[in-house]
């Protein structure tokens, strides 16, 4: 399924850009150069091409869970400089007793200012467990809106369902962008992403967290087709394969 409109936005000094590495890990470029590294699984995810598993230094990363699948490399990618690691407090108490440094804890609702990007910790409707310390509790999911100095505010939603609360982080928040898991089974599937996007009045959309396992069924022709049930056909669905960037906002 090809997107409807033309997938890369125009370039532009000021702009962000995102790279898409698979499943629900996405690294973003500030526009003063800043690398965020959103759920850090490269290494161990079949879906990151070879030559972006390496992902180099980072400045900051985010954590949405303590799923295998968005913490597993963590400790890896973490000892190349001193990147700043934001996650939910019991989540980043348990990684500290781990040996991991920089870390800012916060929690739902909470807003924290790190290398020039806001950065809001909103609800997400999942779980969240490590596997390896699997009675650990390390505390409840999430996701986070990023606004970046160039005005661009970008929702990454985590591992998630679709829930009420969507409409408050529109309200709040007003995300120009949104990326939605909709892989079924372990978080909502497109019918239900279709849904999201409503109660997020957002006009664009990438998904994320599907393809990997049988069970992550979820593929963007069913999104798209969801959408436009719902009578959103002007949203755009921005389709990215992994190890593709797209430039966004600026002027």
């Amino acid at each position: 399924m090809t997107v409807r409109k033309p997938l890369r936005h125009p370039m532009n000094g000021n702009a962000v850009e995102i790279t898409c590495l698979g499943h629900a890990t996405f690294r973003f470029i500030t526009p003063e150069s800043k690398v965020v590294l959103v759920d850090p699984w490269t290494f161990g995810n079949p879906l990151c091409p070879e030559d972006a598993k390496d992902v180099g230094e980072i400045d900051l990363i985010l954590i949405t869970h303590g799923h295998h699948d968005h913490i597993g490399d963590v400790f890896t990618i973490a000892e190349r400089g001193a990147p700043k690691i934001v996650t939910v407090a019991e989540l980043g108490n348990w990684l500290r007793s781990r040996g991991l440094k920089h870390l800012r804890t916060m929690n739902v609702g909470g807003i924290v200012d790190l290398e020039g990007v806001r950065i809001t910790m909103t609800p997400a409707e999942h779980s969240s467990s490590v596997d390896d310390d699997p009675w650990a509790y390390v505390g409840v999911a999430a996701g986070f809106v990023l606004q970046f100095s160039n005005g661009s505010r970008i929702y990454h939603a985590g591992d998630t369902a679709a829930f009420p609360g969507m409409e408050l982080i529109h309200e709040v928040y007003q995300p120009d962008l949104a990326l939605l898991p909709m892989g079924d089974q372990h978080t909502m599937g497109p019918a239900e992403a279709a849904v999201a996007t409503r109660l997020l009045k957002v006009g664009r959309v990438v998904p994320m967290h599907y393809g990997i396992t049988a069970e992550s069924r979820g593929v963007p022709a069913a999104f798209r087709d969801a959408l436009d049930s719902l009578g959103l056909g002007d949203v755009e669905m921005i389709e990215m394969r992994p190890g593709q960037s797209i430039s966004w906002g600026g002027s």
